[in-house]
């Protein structure tokens, strides 16, 4: 089902609003056909970028990108699979399991870099779809290892559970999303910090979108993140769950590659734009 006029105009002007070039690609996948923003020199190494969930989408990233990611990167922004944005889901496939996340990831990282690795960065929901994509393929035993880096952005369900006064919050704009409930969500979780107006709007326009359940599944087996390098960065002022213990939890997971870090004064739904500089700068090359 196409996205309403309202909401597609809200996605534009969203993306207008990134300060480079971007062109527009359709990824063919098993799933459906993944709307995929790129920017950046083509030569560049690539990074692929899963956004969180609940009507992020990839334009979330364009504050990042604002902050100079691009001028060093060849960024692959993509819209999750049966999330608000522009991906278009196939009758019948529906994206249900961790398993699924993964053929689906598997198209759409060799409809846009056939050859060689990539740096894959995920925020929040995004992360946990990373990290179940990096243990099941990205393994020393997998048979084409495509990632050279694995990024997460205080990744939720992957070293702590979700806190249950956040779910509950939660609970009535997920069940009967409407703009004022998005909106009072949001200011509440990232302590009224200003976000891109604009961006916002595109949120709001999100509660008319069609309803889809997200793949769910349990936590990502870490064993399988374990042969290359990591890095991990916390919100400290998340209300996802507690950042201070997930950074104790990430850091004693006994991963020889990885780096963690807890990013002061900043939540869990702001960190792509109000810390835009600090991502920018971790997933620089």
């Amino acid at each position: 089902m196409s996205p309403a006029p309202s909401y597609r105009a809200a996605y534009d002007e969203v993306l207008a609003r990134w300060p480079v070039p971007v062109e527009a690609v359709e990824v063919p996948t098993p799933h459906g056909v993944t709307r995929v923003n790129v920017c950046g020199p083509a030569g560049a190494p690539p990074l692929v970028l899963l956004p969180g969930g609940g009507g992020a989408t990839s334009t979330v990233w364009g504050s990042c990108v604002a902050a100079g990611l691009a001028r060093g990167r060849r960024v692959y922004a993509v819209d999750l699979m049966g999330e608000p944005g522009l991906s278009v889901p196939a009758p019948g496939r529906a994206v249900r399991t961790p398993e699924d996340l993964a053929v689906w990831l598997d198209a759409v990282l060799d409809g846009l870099v056939p050859e060689g690795r990539v740096t894959l960065a995920g925020h929040s929901y995004g992360a946990w779809i990373a990290a179940h994509y990096a243990d099941r393929r990205a393994g020393w035993y997998a048979p084409r290892r495509r990632l050279d880096r694995l990024v997460l952005l205080d990744p939720t369900r992957v070293f702590a559970g979700l806190d249950p006064r956040y779910v509950l919050r939660a609970l009535p704009m997920l069940l009967r999303p409407t703009p004022g409930r998005i909106r009072s969500f949001l200011a509440w979780e990232t302590g009224g910090v200003p976000l891109d107006p604009a961006w916002l709007r595109l949120q709001e326009a999100g509660a008319a979108f069609p309803a889809a359940r997200p793949a769910t599944g349990p936590r990502p087996d870490l064993t399988g993140l374990a042969p290359f390098p990591i890095d991990v960065l916390f919100a400290e002022r998340a209300r996802c769950h507690d950042a201070t213990r997930a950074t104790a939890v990430a850091t004693r997971a006994g991963l020889p590659g990885a780096r963690v870090r807890l990013l002061r004064g900043v939540s869990h739904h702001a960190l792509p734009l109000a810390a835009a500089g600090e991502v920018a700068r971790l997933l620089a090359p």
